[in-house]
């Protein structure tokens, strides 16, 4: 597996999904992606990579013979319409809605759109507000 760009000092380095089908989850990932403006980073026998997530299918030696378990992903969008577009192409694709586009409680500027993958890991994609200049730290409970 080749790495683009190595960058140090961030606190994930990266991700593993270990899946049943990984044609399904490539096609359901990929569609995503694009939505995203999120390049593909590349792929090989059992496995593909797009930044620092990586998923391999369940046969691949970094698997271990075992899928992992549900996971709660979150990507990031540039807009509301983003997000909009992410929930209709990851339904498009084998998702299944686990919550539609709207604001959530969060914060006032939340808005987001839940989907779960091929292997039901719960997908989201999240739109904060408009950036501002001095805009104080956000609190998020779970």
């Amino acid at each position: 597996m080749e790495i683009q760009e190595l960058h140090r000092g961030r606190l994930i380095d990266h991700v593993q999904l270990v899946v049943k089908d990984l044609a399904k989850s490539q096609a359901f990932y990929e569609s995503i992606i694009d939505i995203l403006r999120i390049p593909m980073g590349g792929s090989g026998d059992g496995y593909f990579w797009v930044d620092e997530l990586v998923v391999t299918s369940i046969d691949s030696p970094a698997a271990q013979g075992h899928p992992t378990g549900r996971n709660h992903l979150a990507f990031q969008a540039d807009s509301t319409e983003m997000v909009d577009a992410f929930h209709r192409a990851a339904l498009a694709n084998g998702g299944t809605d686990n919550g539609s586009p709207g604001y959530r409680e969060y914060h006032p500027s939340y808005y987001a759109a839940f989907v779960l993958d091929p292997d039901g890991n719960n997908i989201e994609v999240v739109y904060h507000g408009p950036a501002q200049r001095s805009s104080p730290s956000v609190q998020i409970s779970f």
